[in-house]
């Protein structure tokens, strides 16, 4: 039988500001149309062309998150589901509020420090849960560990139908943002954690950009000290090159050829980091709004 049991390590996380959450509702809204960055309200509604049902994002603050598993750890029907305070489930990718204010970000830990399953929110799915990954029928790992937290940035999505200019117009990936976060914590599989950006890594995937957000989490004993890209290079020397190290080689024991990068095969710094972030932050909200076509992606 499933297993269906709150994770001890991530209970609850506490969000400290309004959400901009997203709920497929029965009641009919009247249409507002308003995204402004930067900001921790979002209201706007989308009537389904096929049902009279509607899409609503809407301000709602989310004291309180738990996870639950579903299943079984690395077996094909293993999930994390997130649900609120009522029991019921919502969307670590569309309910979890991105921005938290002054330049910090809400981050869900997908792949802990030092593990190499690899884990990742199934977009696909409803409720999107955090699952591993498959190919062929197969569970997927990292041919070996990964050496910092990693998962995504909420309400961003990289636009696989918006070409890149600045990064050899390289196509989105279809997938929320990554982030590499540095601090010296082993995380848990559905942490959420509140980050600042430091640097971004254009990697360009078979072809698709994959963008990797480099953060620290603010309760790390280094996050006052690490501010921007040269701060990285001062308290965490070798980290921004290790990073993408991982990232360039890590299919090539599967017999891939290497992952590139733009950008002059360097990171940029804190600046361009938040560009990434606002472009995908809205390109999301064009999603959910349903100005571009979700295809097999769950909006729910």
């Amino acid at each position: 039988m499933a297993a269906a049991r709150v994770l001890a390590n991530a209970t609850t996380t506490t969000t400290t500001a309004a959400a901009a959450s997203c709920f497929l509702s029965k009641t009919s809204f009247l249409p507002k149309h308003t995204l402004p960055f930067n900001s921790n309200f979002i209201s706007l509604s989308r009537t389904f062309p096929s049902s009279r049902k509607s899409f609503s994002c809407k301000a709602l603050y989310i004291p309180e998150v738990k996870t639950k598993e579903q299943g079984q750890p690395e077996t094909l029907d293993y999930r994390v589901f997130f649900t609120d305070q009522s029991g019921k489930k919502v969307s670590p990718w569309h309910d979890i509020p991105l921005h938290l204010g002054d330049g910090v970000f809400n981050f869900i830990v997908e792949i802990p420090k030092e593990t190499s399953a690899k884990m990742e929110v199934a977009t696909d799915e409803l409720f999107t849960p955090i699952k591993q990954d498959t190919k062929k029928g197969k569970l997927r790992y990292y041919p070996y560990n990964i050496n910092w937290n990693y998962g995504l940035l909420p309400q961003t999505w990289e636009d696989p139908s918006l070409a890149n200019s600045e990064v050899e117009g390289a196509f989105g990936d279809n997938d929320p943002v990554d982030v590499v976060e540095i601090g010296e914590s082993d995380r848990k599989i559905g942490e959420i954690l509140k980050v600042k950006p430091l640097a971004a890594l254009a990697m360009i995937d078979e072809g698709e950009l994959d963008w990797k957000i480099v953060a620290i989490s603010l309760d790390d004993p280094k996050a006052s000290l690490v501010n921007d890209i040269d701060d990285v290079e001062k308290h965490f020397p070798g980290t921004l090159t290790a990073i993408r190290d991982w990232f360039r080689d890590y299919k090539i024991p599967d017999g891939k050829p290497a992952n590139k990068f733009g950008l002059g095969n360097k990171p940029a710094n804190k600046d361009y980091a938040l560009k990434v972030i606002e472009e995908t932050n809205k390109s999301w909200a064009n999603l959910v709004k349903r100005s571009i076509p979700s295809g097999e992606l769950s909006l729910v």
